[in-house]
């Protein structure tokens, strides 16, 4: 129970590696907000958990709507512990110049603006109990990227590099901000990394991971648990690679 009397709002949820860290936090004690755009599972999952968990819509690039979430968390919980920005989407692999701008405004508004707007309508709320905890969801994308997802890869890197600086800038207010970089796992992204699901195309996806599997919802709720719990409490800053070995 490392999560106990905490509560957390993870955006993206309902499904693949947000669904893992909410499970992981449940199980832990702490009550989640499960927050996306996807209501119906959502609520499924918030049925399927009880312990206080709730499930909130959510367009996490829409800044009245990241203000709806706020206020629905901040009334539920009275204080919010823990803010996981999970939400992500990608493009089509494809050459950095054939992406259309429809596609690259999709991956900026989604991987990058809704950090900005999480940070904007939460914070405040953080500084205000001088405490809290936020995790960004990153990719090893931001490290080491893979040719024809530019625009996926840069957007996972100005998260790590936004997440440094809201460290550094929220640390001695008592805030920690963290990220993890996964790497692709069995979640609704993974056909869209390779371009094509089939066992041709895993298994070189595979060969690139030294541990030899994809990474889990599992995997990166137990990350997350530990870098949003008191036992990380001097831990900020860190992007740390889930990743069975991809990035070295």
């Amino acid at each position: 129970m490392r999560l106990e009397g905490k509560s957390a709002i993870v955006t993206g949820g309902a499904s693949g590696f947000g669904a893992g860290i909410v499970r992981k936090f449940a199980a832990e004690g702490a009550r989640v907000m499960i927050a996306d755009i996807n209501i119906e599972g959502a609520k499924a999952l918030a049925a399927e958990l009880g312990n206080g968990a709730l499930a909130q819509q959510v367009d996490v690039s829409r800044d009245e709507s990241v203000s709806r979430l706020a206020a629905a968390a901040i009334m539920a919980f009275g204080k919010l512990d823990i803010l996981v920005n999970n939400a992500g989407v990608s493009h089509q692999p494809a050459a950095l110049d054939d992406i259309s701008e429809a596609d690259f405004d999709r991956v900026f508004l989604v991987n990058m603006k809704s950090v900005y707007l999480t940070a904007r309508h939460l914070v405040p709320h953080m500084k205000a109990n001088k405490a809290g905890a936020i995790l960004n969801v990153a990719s090893t994308a931001g490290v080491s990227p893979r040719p024809r997802l530019s625009w996926y890869n840069a957007s996972k890197g100005w998260m790590i590099n936004a997440t440094k600086s809201m460290a550094v800038e929220l640390a001695p207010i008592g805030i920690r901000v963290n990220a993890i970089n996964p790497v692709a796992g069995e979640t609704p992204l993974l056909k869209t990394f390779m371009g094509e699901d089939t066992p041709e195309m895993r298994a070189k996806f595979l060969s690139t991971i030294p541990m030899g599997r994809f990474s889990t919802p599992e995997d990166m709720g137990n990350a997350a648990c530990y870098l949003c719990s008191d036992e990380a409490s001097m831990v900020t800053g860190v992007a740390m690679e889930v990743d069975g070995g991809r990035c070295i």
